[in-house]
């Protein structure tokens, strides 16, 4: 893949895209950060710092969104200094994905917004590699046209990331099929962990989640042969602002990482 800083691509290792949902405070983004760094530099996983700089798509008009945009930016910005890693984050409209350029090396669709041919052809026109999601409601076949879109726009730099298929009114499941069916784009394929475990539309107002599975799902996954994983992951989840009921603690991470780089070394 042709994103600036990622490390030790040719490790013959998945890739990992993991940070906090959201930008809460410099404090939580630059721990997580630097444990995440440290954690794969050890076991040679190539590593790109994602978290959105607001949140567009929460239930309730009372949920946190954000700390300000262009404070939120600026902190993704300090992470990719410090550490000297790529950074991720979502956009939700056109005038987002010429802003978010300017900081971070991957812009992320969010899968409610995948068949958004605006927001697509915005986000390839600014070079910057697209991370397309599946949308829920999508099948992998389907997800085709949205790489067609980028593509089309003169940008050949995408990757796809499945996060589960709608299963009833609040529940998710996962079709490990969708990730060599998507693969055929011939483009990076990604997990979604802790989104696919997530329970949306609680009458709470706030998702809620299966973080027990976590693991289960990211091995099933590596089985398969998908090219990267993305998880979110919090020092405090039960503190996160926003997707705490799905996030992997990261105390957590290492033993799951050693994990799945065993299975990663089995398949090959």
């Amino acid at each position: 893949m042709n994103i600036p800083n990622l490390k030790k691509y040719n490790s013959n290792n998945f890739f990992l895209l993991a940070g906090p949902c959201v930008v809460e405070d410099e404090k939580t983004v630059m721990e997580i950060a630097e444990r995440v760094v440290t954690i794969t530099n050890k076991l040679e996983i190539p590593y790109i710092f994602k978290a959105s700089f607001k949140k567009a798509n929460r239930s309730r008009l009372d949920s946190f969104t954000g700390i300000g945009d262009i404070e939120a930016l600026e902190l993704i910005a300090k992470v990719a200094k410090t550490f000297n890693v790529p950074t991720l984050t979502d956009i939700h409209t056109e005038a987002d994905a010429e802003l978010a350029a300017k900081y971070v090396d991957i812009l992320q669709i969010p899968a409610f917004l995948c068949r958004q041919t605006d927001l697509l052809v915005a986000a390839a026109k600014t070079g910057k590699y697209v991370n397309i999601k599946k949308g829920q409601f999508m099948s992998p076949e389907a997800m085709k046209h949205s790489v067609d879109k980028i593509i089309a726009s003169g940008n050949h730099n995408v990757m796809l990331t499945d996060r589960g298929t709608t299963f009833g009114y609040q529940d998710l499941v996962v079709d490990f099929r969708g990730i060599p069916i998507m693969q055929k784009n011939n483009v990076p394929v990604v997990m979604d962990v802790t989104h696919s475990l997530q329970q949306p539309n609680q009458l709470s107002g706030v998702t809620g989640g299966k973080p027990e599975l976590i693991e289960t799902i990211a091995k099933a996954a590596i089985a398969v042969g998908v090219d990267g994983l993305f998880i979110e992951t919090h020092p405090r989840p039960q503190e996160a602002k926003s997707d705490g009921a799905n996030m992997l603690h990261l105390d957590k991470l290492e033993d799951l990482m050693t994990k799945l780089v065993k299975i990663r070394k089995a398949i090959l």
